[in-house]
């Protein structure tokens, strides 16, 4: 009897494994999709404002370090309406505007998660960008963004 127990124990618990696993990855995929379509292509690759508009949370804001200690903010609304003024450019041209990318982080914990992604433009290793994202009834939602910028030579 006491074996019997014990299986059911072992199995009940290599179930509940099974189930979180496939919940954790389900979580990752919905997490790389949003980034893919709202950020690498909505921000970097078709310059698509209304993906971005959907894919970061209204209060986003890029973190980067300025003067004296100080943190500059650059918030959606601008990379927005930036975006906007790029494409209406003269100077933009599309079939140039290619870049590529690669996750080499995805890290989940409930409803927030942490993404280190790489962003590759003319065969240069461009951008190694920390994307924090939190989980809303809605979905998932970019809502910060630190990067390093790497020397393209």
């Amino acid at each position: 009897m006491k074996k019997l127990y014990l299986s059911i124990i072992v199995v009940v618990l290599f179930m509940s494994l099974i189930i979180n696993f496939v919940k954790i990855d389900k979580e990752e995929e919905a997490v790389k999709e949003i980034i893919e379509t709202g950020y690498v292509h909505g921000a970097f690759n078709e310059l698509n404002p209304e993906a971005m508009a959907k894919t970061f949370h209204k209060d986003f804001a890029i973190f980067s370090p300025g003067n004296n200690g100080e943190i500059r903010r650059y918030p959606i609304s601008n990379w927005i309406a930036n975006t906007k003024s790029t494409i209406e450019s003269e100077e933009f041209k599309a079939e140039e505007n290619v870049w590529n990318h690669t996750f080499s982080s995805v890290d989940i914990s409930g409803n927030s998660a942490a993404v280190k992604l790489e962003l590759y433009h003319e065969g240069n290793h461009v951008y190694t960008d920390y994307l924090s994202l939190l989980k809303f009834e809605e979905g998932w939602k970019i809502v910060a963004k630190v990067y390093h910028e790497h020397d393209s030579q």
